[in-house]
C-alpha cells in the first residue's frame, strides 16, 4: 500500500484546527438548513430542479475538484511538466462547451432523472440496466478514490489514525447529504470551491517565491528535465519521446475526444448538476459557467507540482522518499505557515469531501430510480423512495470505504481515474453519441456497444499493455490507447448490430434523436437521413480506422 512520506507531518497548532472545526460546523449548518426544502424524493436527488445557474455551475466544477484535481493534477504536473495543461483545454473545455450546447437540450427536455434513464427512453431495458450498473460501480470506485487520498494526507500530515479520518469524513459526507440531499452538496460544493481556491493560491505564490520566480523555475526544470517537459507538445510527434509517453495523434483523440467528452457529457456526478438547474436555460449555462474558471485552475495544481519537481529533484523515482502524490502535502509543509496552513488542510479535505459527494449523490440517484425502482420495488409511494435514496446513500459510503484501498495500489491517483474513465465513460459515450445523431440505431444495439466498448478497453489495459504484447511508454498512453479502442470497438459493434436489428419506431424517438421534434417544442436544428454521420458503413470504416490509428504509431 502507497501512503505519503512518513517525514511529512505539518506543524498545525489551535488556530488551525479553529479553523477546521468551523469549516465542518458550517457544513452540517448547510445540510440541515437544506433538510427543509427536501419534500419528495425529486428535491432529494434533483434539488427539485429549482436551482440557479451561477449556482449549479460552480458546483459543476467544484464537484470535479476533488482527489482528481488537487494531488492527481499535481502529481501529474510533477511526472509529465506542462502537458498537464492538456487535461484542461483539450480534454474539458471543449467538451464541457458540447454539453452545454448540444446534449443538454435532450438531457433537460427529455425529463430523465439519470444519464442511464436516457438510455431506457432512447434504447431498451437491457442497456439501461446495463449502464446504470456500470455507472453505480464506476461511482463507487471514484468516491473510493477521494476517501482514500484523504484518508491518507489526513493520516501523514496530521498525525491522525487512517481509520480515524476514513470514518470521521465519510460520516460527515454521509450526514449532510443524507439530510439535505442534493441542494445540501452542491450548496456545499459552492463553498468548497472558494475553500480550495484560498487553499491552493498561496501555494502557488509563495512556491514562486521560493524557488525565484518562473523564470529560475524555468530554467532548473530545463535543466534537470529537458526542454520538452516545459512545453505543452514538445516531442508529440510520432515515434518522438516525452514525459508524457503519448504523441499528438493519442492525445488529440484518447484525451480530447474519447475520454473527455466520455467524462463531461455522460458522468452524472457532472450532469446532475446541470439537472438540478430551474430550466433549460439555466441548465445549459451550468456547464459553460464552469468551463471559465476551469481554463485558469490548471495554473492553481500545475505549478505547484511543477515547484515540487524543482524542490525535490528526484520525487517520485526509486531513489526519493516523496512520490509524484507528494508535491502538495510536501509544499503545505514547508511552504505555509500557521492559520494559513489550516485553511490549505481546509481546502484539501473540502476538495476530498466535494469529490466523494458529488459520486456519492449520483449513485444514490441512480441506484434508487434507475435500479430499485425500475427493477427491484415498482410503483411504490415517493415517499418510499425518499427513504430508500437515503438508505442507499449510507450503503454507497460504507461502500465507498471498501473501494479506498483499491486505489492504494496507484502511486499517481490520476492514471488511476483516467483508467477508470476508459472502461466506464467512454463505451457509454460511444452509445449516447450514436444514438443521439442516428436515428437508425437499433434498440439492441446500445446494450451490445456498451459490453464492447468496455470488454475492448479492458483488454487493451490488461492483455495488450500490460502483458507488453505493444509496447507503450507511460499508463497515461495507455489510458489514452484504451479510450480510443473501446470507443471504436463500441462504435462498430453498434453498427454491425444495427444492421441486423429492428431499430426503434419512429414515434418513439421524438426528441431524442438530432434533427426530431420532441411533443410541443419547436423544431431543432439538424439534417436529413442522408447527413454524413448518419450513414452505418462509414460509421463502421470509421470505427476500424481509429482502433488502427492508435496502435500505429506504437509499432513504428
Amino acid at each position: 500500500m502507497q501512503y505519503l512520506a512518513d517525514g511529512l507531518r505539518l506543524p498545525t497548532n489551535g488556530l488551525d484546527y479553529t479553523i477546521l472545526a468551523i469549516y465542518f460546523v458550517v457544513v452540517l449548518g448547510i445540510g440541515f438548513a437544506a433538510r427543509a426544502s427536501v419534500k419528495t424524493s425529486l428535491d432529494f436527488f434533483l434539488s427539485g430542479r429549482s436551482l440557479p445557474a451561477w449556482v449549479t455551475g460552480l458546483a459543476f466544477v467544484a464537484a470535479n475538484l476533488g482527489a482528481t484535481e488537487i494531488l492527481g493534477m499535481a502529481a501529474t504536473g510533477a511526472q509529465y511538466g506542462v502537458a498537464v495543461v492538456h487535461w484542461y483545454w483539450i480534454g474539458a473545455i471543449p467538451a464541457m462547451v458540447f454539453l452545454g450546447l448540444v446534449m443538454m437540450p435532450f438531457y433537460y427536455r427529455s425529463k430523465v432523472r439519470s444519464v442511464p434513464e436516457f438510455l431506457l427512453q432512447r434504447f431498451d431495458k437491457s442497456a439501461h440496466l446495463l449502464s446504470s450498473a456500470l455507472f453505480a460501480f464506476a461511482a463507487i470506485l471514484i468516491a473510493g478514490v477521494n476517501l482514500y487520498a484523504l484518508s491518507i494526507v489526513v493520516e501523514a500530515l496530521l498525525g491522525w489514525p487512517q481509520w480515524v479520518a476514513i470514518v470521521v469524513a465519510g460520516l460527515f459526507v454521509l450526514a449532510y447529504i443524507t439530510v439535505g440531499g442534493l441542494s445540501s452538496a452542491i450548496y456545499n460544493e459552492v463553498l468548497q470551491f472558494f475553500v480550495i481556491l484560498a487553499a491552493l493560491i498561496p501555494l502557488v505564490v509563495l512556491g514562486l517565491k521560493r524557488v525565484g520566480g518562473w523564470g529560475a523555475l524555468s530554467d532548473n526544470l530545463e535543466s534537470a528535465h529537458g526542454h520538452n517537459y516545459l512545453t505543452a507538445w514538445g516531442g508529440t510527434g510520432i515515434g518522438q519521446a516525452n514525459p508524457l509517453g503519448a504523441n499528438w495523434l493519442t492525445i488529440i483523440l484518447g484525451l480530447g475526444f474519447v475520454l473527455s467528452f466520455g467524462y463531461w457529457t455522460t458522468n452524472f456526478a457532472e450532469v446532475q448538476r446541470a439537472l438540478s438547474a430551474k430550466n433549460l436555460s439555466a441548465a445549459q449555462r451550468t456547464p459553460l459557467i464552469a468551463a471559465f474558471p476551469k481554463m485558469f485552475i490548471v495554473f492553481l495544481v500545475m505549478i505547484p507540482g511543477l515547484v515540487a519537481a524543482a524542490l525535490v529533484p528526484k520525487i517520485g523515482t526509486p531513489g526519493s522518499d516523496l512520490t509524484y502524490n507528494d508535491a502538495i502535502p510536501y509544499l503545505m509543509q514547508e511552504l505555509l505557515p500557521n492559520g494559513v496552513l489550516g485553511i490549505a488542510v481546509t481546502g484539501l479535505l473540502a476538495a476530498f469531501m466535494a469529490g466523494m459527494a458529488a459520486n456519492v449523490s449520483s449513485f444514490n440517484t441512480v441506484f434508487t430510480y434507475d435500479i430499485w425502482a425500475k427493477y427491484v420495488r415498482k410503483d411504490r409511494p415517493d415517499a418510499y423512495y425518499l427513504r430508500f435514496g437515503r438508505l442507499i446513500t449510507a450503503v454507497g459510503v460504507l461502500a465507498s470505504i471498501g473501494t479506498a484501498f483499491i486505489a492504494s495500489s496507484f502511486s499517481n491517483i490520476m492514471g488511476y481515474l483516467q483508467t477508470l474513465f476508459s472502461f466506464f465513460n467512454v463505451p457509454m459515450f460511444v452509445v449516447f453519441v450514436i444514438g443521439m445523431f442516428w436515428k437508425r440505431a437499433s434498440m439492441k444495439s446500445g446494450v451490445w456497444g456498451l459490453l464492447a466498448g468496455t470488454t475492448a478497453a479492458m483488454l487493451n489495459y490488461f492483455w495488450i499493455y500490460k502483458q507488453g504484447v505493444i509496447s507503450i511508454p507511460t499508463d497515461q498512453g495507455a489510458n489514452f490507447v484504451s479510450a480510443i479502442v473501446g470507443f471504436a470497438a463500441g462504435a462498430l459493434v453498434m453498427v454491425v448490430v444495427t444492421l441486423f436489428t429492428e431499430p426503434k419506431p419512429e414515434a418513439e424517438l421524438a426528441g431524442l434523436v438530432y434533427g426530431t421534434t420532441a411533443p410541443g417544442l419547436e423544431e431543432p436544428p439538424g439534417d436529413g437521413d442522408d447527413a454524413w454521420y448518419r450513414r452505418p458503413a462509414l460509421l463502421g470504416w470509421g470505427a476500424v480506422v481509429l482502433a488502427a490509428l492508435c496502435y500505429l504509431p506504437y509499432s513504428l
